[in-house]
């Protein structure tokens, strides 16, 4: 991986426990990684955590040393003095949402290799005038691309969502045929990105029983199962619809290796039930690696040193191995 460039991670809400989680997993300075944040932040949170470890500021990932017991910093926000902890704010918001744009521009001229979000809380955007209801809303607006999806990961299963941060009322709306498509061709390419050279896609059903043949909702005959089709002339192998209440368990017994989630619950639930220290979230369809830790910001423990970092250092392995394999520079290695 010496060849290629640094990856991002974007110190997330200042409020919340992104800075200690950033710290926690840069502090043995083994990854190739630099800090898109706030130098003042990730100082106090270092200090919080260890007196030992230094906060270097650098103006561009080139810059970075990689030093063990060193952190860098790029300075992406316009803070000038730190939040109060452990509550929504403006201020800190206005930082988190800034420090996503800085790592995106920088991924698009090349000078990083993917990113890494640690979480923003969408209240404190929403109190700063942002109007983006999440990170992969603010990705795809800003890194250009036309179609972006969730995909949630563990050593279990995987989906993707159809659907993402929107109302159920909206979600049945928004659930027609292009999404349909969008959805299982990202899901394709995305499984293929984790080494899986031929990906078996499951299509959950939109409604209970997989609508039991419109006895409960026509969705499946007149939207679902045509794109599924549509997608397998395509060469994909797409199958259902299948029931929502029983597809992810056939995917942890290896019959599927992609899920097609219809709506955001739908598909988090599983993923999230499973274990949050083991899910990461991937967004599929920009023209960089993406990926974060599959939690919120945690405000009730934010500051406290107690904030496990476990799906963050997730999060930044499958950055590294989705970066080689895209790259070509070493070879993809399946991550199951």
């Amino acid at each position: 991986m010496k060849n290629i460039a640094p990856l991002a991670i974007t110190m997330g809400d200042a409020s919340g426990i992104g800075p200690e989680i950033v710290v926690k997993t840069l502090a043995a300075g083994d990854e190739r990684a630099v800090v898109f944040g706030s130098h003042a932040v990730m100082s106090d949170a270092a200090r919080r955590l260890d007196r030992s470890l230094t906060v270097r500021r650098i103006d561009r990932p080139q810059d970075a040393w990689f030093e063990r017991g060193s952190i860098e910093v790029i300075e992406a926000t316009r803070l000038t003095e730190l939040p109060p902890v452990g509550v929504a704010n403006a201020a800190a918001g206005q930082a988190s949402f800034d420090t996503v744009v800085a790592a995106i521009a920088a991924a698009k001229a090349g000078a990083v290799s993917g990113i890494v979000t640690a979480p923003i809380n969408k209240e404190a955007m929403g109190m700063a005038g942002i109007g983006y209801p999440g990170h992969t809303e603010i990705l795809g607006h800003y890194g250009g691309a036309k179609r972006v999806a969730m995909m949630l990961a563990n050593d279990e299963i995987r989906t993707v969502l159809v659907t993402i941060h929107t109302s159920l009322r909206n979600a049945i709306e928004q659930a027609d045929f292009d999404a349909q498509m969008s959805a299982v061709r990202l899901a394709h390419e995305g499984g293929k990105a984790l080494g899986i050279a031929a990906p078996r896609v499951a299509v959950a059903g939109l409604n209970p029983h997989a609508g039991e043949g419109g006895l409960f909702g026509d969705e499946e005959i007149h939207i679902i199962r045509p794109a599924i089709e549509a997608a397998r002339a395509e060469g994909i192998d797409a199958s259902g619809p299948w029931p929502g209440d029983t597809v992810y368990m056939q995917a942890r017994q290896g019959r599927f290796d992609v899920v097609v989630a219809q709506y955001h619950d739908q598909g988090l639930i599983p993923v999230k039930y499973l274990g949050l220290e083991k899910g990461v979230n991937i967004t599929l369809g920009l023209p960089f690696v993406r990926t974060s830790p599959d939690h919120g910001t945690a405000f009730d423990i934010a500051g406290q040193g107690i904030a496990d970092h476990a799906s963050l250092q997730t999060a930044l392995a499958y950055a590294h191995r989705l970066v080689a394999a895209a790259t070509g520079i070493n070879e993809p290695e399946s991550i199951v």
